[in-house]
């Protein structure tokens, strides 16, 4: 592999400002371009005293998103369930105050209406106390499912979880380590740590900050033993971004990595094809292409990724997709998180600047900002 500064020149020093501005104090980025790497790095700081490289493990927030929806696709393939099929199927209590017409694809689509059923509780109560709350919890005033859209943070993330925990028996920590991350060679990939390797890890846990305030400050809680190991399926993944890239990199093959598939074909079309066309979305007040968990053609993937682009990011802090039209796989992560402006900026900087980089694209080619606007998404 040669040296990231050769080849990512635009692109480092994107990251480099960034770092000056104070927007985070460290990153680390995963390039790979038709297959083959192009760069696996880091820069700055993980944790103070503690350098960022290759092998940090950082939060990967919302990023975590598409492990659970292919986690489903797997279950779907398998004849072991429908996402036509309302939620109650596989949980009945979840059908109390209304919800009952929610469907699995509504919840892969953030149009169930349920968007803030779990507040403050996906880092604070175990998760048979996020279920129940979540189930008990009343279906948005004049809201159709599948008629309305709005991002769901994390409730709709625990939904799917508990279905996979229902209808395979393995809970979504162990299912995931067993199906997703050790197949694929994700060793370094959780949805919740045991403690003991968080331990094992030590220093290379690296801690996310908030610079929204213009320093520095450590995330409460989330970088502790206690908040590795919650296993949280819509943002408490946790790995290197060399791994989280082979994840998309077997999507970009179809499904399979070396010898190893964890979907088929058809199935991987199927959750990166556009499955919400232009609707708006009540969250984030813009109209926002998705496919099944995936966020499709992002401002967050830069001005030049295709329209068929897929992926997701997290919490103004990491990013991870492909662009089948280029075959290409991004996967970074910075430590700091500034305010959605800022963040969203940094990013679509980054991403661009990989294309100019590789020779995808023109630098002064506007590329997707000709194309209807959209923001990026944690």
């Amino acid at each position: 592999m040669d040296n990231p500064r050769d080849v990512l020149a635009r692109t480092i020093q994107v990251i480099e400002d960034g770092m000056e501005e104070g927007l985070h104090i460290g990153a680390q980025l995963y390039v790979s371009h038709d297959g083959k790497t192009v760069a696996d790095f880091g820069l700055g700081e993980a944790r103070q005293d503690v350098p960022m490289d290759e092998n940090s493990m950082m939060l990967w927030w919302s990023s975590t998103k598409p492990a659970a929806a292919v986690a489903i696709g797997q279950l779907w393939e398998r004849g072991k369930l429908d996402i036509e099929a309302p939620v109650i199927d596989y949980i009945p209590e979840f059908g109390s105050h209304g919800k009952d017409a929610v469907t699995v694809r509504h919840v892969l689509t953030h149009t169930g209406g349920f968007r803030f059923a779990d507040r403050g509780g996906a880092f604070s109560l175990t998760w048979d106390e996020v279920i129940a709350k979540i189930c008990d919890a009343k279906l948005e005033e004049g809201w159709v499912p599948g008629q309305k859209a709005g991002y769901h943070p994390s409730s709709g993330w625990f939904i799917l979880g508990e279905i996979v925990r229902r209808v395979d028996g393995r809970p979504f920590e162990r299912y995931v380590r067993d199906e997703i991350f050790e197949p694929l060679g994700m060793q370094d990939c959780w949805v919740g740590m045991p403690p003991e390797r968080y331990r094992e890890y030590g220093d290379r846990i690296g801690v996310m900050h908030s610079t929204s305030e213009g320093r520095p400050t450590p995330v409460p809680g989330v970088d502790s033993e206690e908040g590795c190991g919650r296993c949280v399926p819509g943002g408490g993944g946790r790995g290197p971004m060399r791994e989280l890239g082979r994840f998309y990199e077997a999507l970009l093959n179809h499904g399979q990595l070396g010898e190893t598939r964890i979907l088929s074909p058809q199935t991987v079309q199927a959750l990166t094809s556009r499955h919400r066309v232009g609707m708006y979305d009540e969250t984030f007040q813009i109209a926002i292409d998705w496919g099944l968990g995936f966020i499709i053609d992002s401002m967050i993937y830069g001005r030049h990724c295709s329209p068929r682009a897929f992926g997701h990011g997290g919490a103004r802090s990491s990013v991870g997709f492909a662009d089948p039209e280029h075959g290409l796989v991004v996967a970074c992560v910075t430590n700091g998180m500034p305010d959605d402006r800022k963040h969203y900026q940094r990013f679509s900087r980054i991403a661009t600047a990989v294309y100019v980089d590789l020779g995808l694209a023109d630098e002064d080619d506007p590329g997707r900002d000709r194309r209807r606007p959209q923001t990026g998404l944690t």
